[in-house]
């Protein structure tokens, strides 16, 4: 079942954070997945939650984004935006 890696990012060290970007894609295409949106420009409709970029990855399943999440070749990549963003991420499957 397709799955999808929602990340609400903030990149307060803009130019530390633009070393990630071109980095992560190929773990995201090793895992089989694909950044669909990059969103940003939010407008508050119900409550308070306004994202400042909001960056929605399809995997073909959880399994795969969990491998791509894990993967040990990763880990310096992610410590890149860990050093220079702060995330929230989650992860669901389409019904």
């Amino acid at each position: 079942m397709t799955a999808y890696l929602l990340v609400d990012l903030d990149a307060f060290d803009r130019p530390g954070y633009a070393e990630y970007p071109p980095k992560v894609k190929p773990f995201i295409e090793k895992h089989g997945g694909k950044l669909t949106h990059r969103i940003s420009k939010f407008e508050a409709m119900e409550g308070d939650w306004a994202p400042s970029r909001l960056i929605i990855i399809e995997f073909p399943s959880k399994a795969r984004a969990r491998a791509f999440l894990e993967d040990p070749e990763y880990e310096p990549v992610k410590a890149i935006r860990l050093r220079t963003a702060n995330t929230l991420m989650a992860l669901g499957e389409s019904e």
